[in-house]
């Protein structure tokens, strides 16, 4: 059986979260749901796009979890960004989940320093207010969601090329 319809909800899913996290900075919980749901609908029925068996999809959605847990407990992200974390480890598999996250890690730090270099504000001077490091519009700056988003949709974008 294909994997087209797997490929296909997953692209929608991913630039659902995407443009939600760009534009409100937030990922509504409804679309988390509809992410994992996803997710283990095509586990179940063999129609992944990354080929991940349902335990795999189970273990990849609570390491997801709990990788990313400890940042937002100490304030260092969002509830949306571990969340959507968690359903890509439910889609892509435990073992995506270490690439995924140093991508984004790289294109957070690259999203970061534009807009320290468009700010010019010294380097000294993040942290030091004791509010968020980086706002734009009174929002949190980053969109780490995002980040994890176009890493995620790149593997799939390689595995479909490759024919993998």
């Amino acid at each position: 059986m294909t994997a087209w319809i797997g490929s296909l909800l997953f692209v929608a899913w991913t630039t659902t979260v995407a443009a939600s996290d760009l534009r409100y900075r937030r990922v509504a919980n409804a679309s988390i749901v509809a992410g994992l749901t996803a997710a283990f609908a095509c586990a179940f029925t063999m129609r992944t796009p990354f080929g991940v068996a349902p335990a795999q999809a189970a273990l990849g959605a609570l390491l997801g979890l709990a990788a990313l847990l400890p940042f937002f407990a100490l304030r260092m992200m969002g509830a949306a960004d571990v969340k959507v974390f968690a359903v890509l480890g439910a889609w892509c598999g435990p073992h995506a989940l270490l690439d995924l996250w140093v991508v984004a890690s790289i294109l957070a730090g690259l999203h970061a320093l534009a807009l320290l270099l468009a700010a010019r504000t010294r380097l000294a001077a993040p942290g030091r207010s004791g509010g968020a490091t980086f706002g734009s519009r009174g929002r949190r700056a980053t969109p780490y969601v995002t980040c994890l988003a176009v890493p995620a949709l790149g593997m799939l974008a390689l595995r479909q090329l490759g024919g993998a």
